[in-house]
Protein backbone atom coordinates (compact mmCIF):
# COMPACT_ATOMS: atom_id res chain seq x y z
CA UNK A 1 0.00 0.00 0.00
CA UNK A 2 1.55 3.52 -1.27
CA UNK A 3 1.42 6.45 1.50
CA UNK A 4 2.19 8.81 -1.23
CA UNK A 5 -1.24 10.42 -2.76
CA UNK A 6 -1.72 10.09 -6.74
CA UNK A 7 -2.67 13.19 -8.99
CA UNK A 8 -4.59 12.89 -11.75
CA UNK A 9 -5.96 15.79 -14.35
CA UNK A 10 -9.04 15.33 -15.19
CA UNK A 11 -11.57 17.33 -17.68
CA UNK A 12 -13.83 18.87 -15.75
CA UNK A 13 -17.35 17.36 -17.88
CA UNK A 14 -15.80 13.80 -17.15
CA UNK A 15 -16.44 14.64 -13.60
CA UNK A 16 -19.12 13.08 -11.52
CA UNK A 17 -22.15 15.66 -10.97
CA UNK A 18 -21.54 15.34 -6.64
CA UNK A 19 -17.44 16.33 -7.82
CA UNK A 20 -18.35 19.31 -9.69
CA UNK A 21 -21.05 20.63 -6.97
CA UNK A 22 -18.77 19.96 -4.43
CA UNK A 23 -16.38 22.10 -6.34
CA UNK A 24 -18.54 24.90 -6.43
CA UNK A 25 -19.69 24.83 -2.82
CA UNK A 26 -15.78 25.18 -1.56
CA UNK A 27 -15.53 28.25 -4.47
CA UNK A 28 -18.74 29.68 -2.72
CA UNK A 29 -17.04 29.12 0.99
CA UNK A 30 -13.88 30.56 0.14
CA UNK A 31 -15.03 33.39 -1.52
CA UNK A 32 -17.26 33.98 1.65
CA UNK A 33 -20.44 33.97 -0.33
CA UNK A 34 -22.13 31.14 1.90
CA UNK A 35 -20.68 30.94 5.54
CA UNK A 36 -21.29 27.35 6.44
CA UNK A 37 -21.28 23.99 5.00
CA UNK A 38 -24.36 23.15 5.03
CA UNK A 39 -25.17 26.66 3.37
CA UNK A 40 -22.76 25.61 0.58
CA UNK A 41 -24.26 22.04 -0.04
CA UNK A 42 -28.17 22.98 0.12
CA UNK A 43 -27.09 26.01 -2.06
CA UNK A 44 -25.53 23.80 -5.19
CA UNK A 45 -27.69 20.82 -4.31
CA UNK A 46 -25.55 18.35 -2.21
CA UNK A 47 -25.68 16.16 0.52
CA UNK A 48 -23.22 17.30 3.28
CA UNK A 49 -21.76 13.47 3.69
CA UNK A 50 -21.27 13.94 -0.43
CA UNK A 51 -19.33 17.28 0.19
CA UNK A 52 -17.23 15.88 2.89
CA UNK A 53 -16.18 13.26 0.54
CA UNK A 54 -14.97 15.26 -1.57
CA UNK A 55 -14.04 18.48 -0.07
CA UNK A 56 -10.30 17.22 0.62
CA UNK A 57 -9.72 15.42 -2.25
CA UNK A 58 -10.68 17.42 -5.35
CA UNK A 59 -9.01 20.56 -6.86
CA UNK A 60 -9.52 23.54 -9.50
CA UNK A 61 -6.20 23.11 -11.99
CA UNK A 62 -4.76 26.30 -11.12
CA UNK A 63 -4.62 25.67 -7.20
CA UNK A 64 -2.62 22.64 -8.28
CA UNK A 65 0.04 24.59 -9.38
CA UNK A 66 2.89 26.09 -7.67
CA UNK A 67 4.93 28.04 -10.02
CA UNK A 68 4.65 31.67 -10.11
CA UNK A 69 5.02 33.29 -13.51
CA UNK A 70 5.18 36.98 -14.11
CA UNK A 71 6.10 39.17 -17.45
CA UNK A 72 7.58 42.63 -17.08
CA UNK A 73 7.83 45.40 -19.79
CA UNK A 74 11.25 47.23 -19.42
CA UNK A 75 12.70 50.12 -21.41
CA UNK A 76 16.76 50.01 -20.11
CA UNK A 77 19.00 52.58 -21.55
CA UNK A 78 21.26 51.91 -24.32
CA UNK A 79 24.06 51.17 -22.22
CA UNK A 80 27.02 48.40 -22.24
CA UNK A 81 26.00 45.90 -19.30
CA UNK A 82 22.42 47.27 -18.83
CA UNK A 83 20.86 43.73 -19.39
CA UNK A 84 23.34 41.79 -17.77
CA UNK A 85 22.56 44.52 -14.57
CA UNK A 86 19.12 43.60 -14.76
CA UNK A 87 19.60 39.80 -14.82
CA UNK A 88 21.93 40.27 -11.97
CA UNK A 89 19.43 41.61 -10.37
CA UNK A 90 16.91 38.87 -10.90
CA UNK A 91 19.30 35.90 -9.92
CA UNK A 92 19.99 37.43 -6.82
CA UNK A 93 16.84 38.09 -5.44
CA UNK A 94 16.01 34.15 -6.23
CA UNK A 95 14.39 35.16 -9.85
CA UNK A 96 14.37 32.08 -12.35
CA UNK A 97 14.86 33.69 -16.17
CA UNK A 98 12.47 31.85 -18.39
CA UNK A 99 12.21 34.50 -21.40
CA UNK A 100 14.24 37.48 -22.68
CA UNK A 101 13.32 39.49 -25.85
CA UNK A 102 14.98 42.51 -25.98
CA UNK A 103 14.31 44.79 -29.11
CA UNK A 104 17.07 46.96 -31.13
CA UNK A 105 17.77 50.09 -29.14
CA UNK A 106 16.51 53.04 -30.70
CA UNK A 107 17.10 56.61 -29.47
CA UNK A 108 18.93 55.41 -26.90
CA UNK A 109 16.94 52.93 -25.22
CA UNK A 110 15.46 49.75 -25.71
CA UNK A 111 12.43 47.56 -24.61
CA UNK A 112 12.94 44.12 -22.54
CA UNK A 113 10.39 41.65 -22.17
CA UNK A 114 11.23 39.68 -19.23
CA UNK A 115 9.29 36.12 -17.90
CA UNK A 116 11.03 35.28 -14.42
CA UNK A 117 9.37 32.59 -12.19
CA UNK A 118 9.05 34.03 -8.64
CA UNK A 119 8.40 31.59 -6.59
CA UNK A 120 12.34 31.02 -4.54
CA UNK A 121 12.26 35.05 -4.48
CA UNK A 122 13.81 36.57 -1.38
CA UNK A 123 11.09 39.14 -0.47
CA UNK A 124 8.08 40.15 -2.33
CA UNK A 125 7.43 40.98 -6.03
CA UNK A 126 6.72 44.10 -4.79
CA UNK A 127 10.57 44.69 -3.08
CA UNK A 128 11.75 43.06 -6.48
CA UNK A 129 10.02 45.70 -8.85
CA UNK A 130 11.31 48.56 -6.66
CA UNK A 131 15.48 47.10 -6.65
CA UNK A 132 14.49 47.34 -10.61
CA UNK A 133 12.86 50.28 -10.51
CA UNK A 134 15.81 52.14 -8.55
CA UNK A 135 18.75 50.51 -11.42
CA UNK A 136 19.98 54.14 -13.04
CA UNK A 137 19.61 51.91 -15.89
CA UNK A 138 16.31 51.11 -15.82
CA UNK A 139 13.92 53.70 -17.14
CA UNK A 140 10.48 52.10 -16.37
CA UNK A 141 9.05 48.81 -15.37
CA UNK A 142 5.74 47.26 -15.68
CA UNK A 143 4.40 43.95 -14.85
CA UNK A 144 2.01 43.02 -17.84
CA UNK A 145 1.34 39.66 -16.90
CA UNK A 146 1.45 36.90 -14.13
CA UNK A 147 0.62 33.55 -14.05
CA UNK A 148 0.72 30.41 -11.82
Amino acid sequence: MKDEKQFYMVREDLLSESMQKALEAKSMLERGKLKTVAEAAEHVGLSRSAFYKYKDGIFPFHTMVKEKIITLSIHLEDRSGALSGLLTVAASMGCNVLTIHQTIPLQGRAHVTLTIETNAIQGSIKEFLATINRMEVVEHVEVIGTGA
